[in-house]
């Protein structure tokens, strides 16, 4: 075993293998980038140019309700225990295939806002930015 440090990272080498050793909350910062990466995927317009409103409704949903999720580090069991709603639920709203009730957003919503109001914007792991539909 061989190791060496840079920048707050150690890199070992075990084997024939390279591994890093790097704090947990860069681990977390790097995690949440990935997750927020996987978002649903924005469909497409038709050939006149206009996009399917239920579709696109469900995606951004997801999109933007997995964001604040992230950036508050929390997994979705989490959030779906804050929430009061199944873990099914919220995986089905997450993936924009599932179309979630008022009420189901608006617990989502409020689970979001206390997550958000006991973590303070200081301690958020991911930075929370606004993506342009393209």
């Amino acid at each position: 075993m061989t190791s060496e440090r840079s920048s707050g990272r150690v890199k070992v080498r075990l084997g024939n293998e390279d591994y890093v050793i790097l704090p947990n909350s860069e681990y977390e910062r790097l995690s949440g980038l990935a997750r927020v990466a996987e978002l649903p995927p924005l469909p497409g317009p038709d050939t006149e140019g206009n996009y399917p409103a239920i579709e696109y409704l469900r995606a951004s949903i997801a999109r933007n309700l997995i964001r604040e999720r992230v950036a508050l580090n929390l997994t979705q069991r989490e959030l779906a225990r804050l929430a009061d709603v199944r873990v099914e639920t919220l995986c089905r709203i997450e993936t924009g295939k599932h179309t979630a009730s008022t009420a189901t957003i608006d617990k989502l919503d409020r689970a979001l806002k206390r997550a958000a109001q006991r973590v303070g914007p200081e301690r958020k792991k991911a930075p929370r930015r606004r993506h342009s539909a393209s």
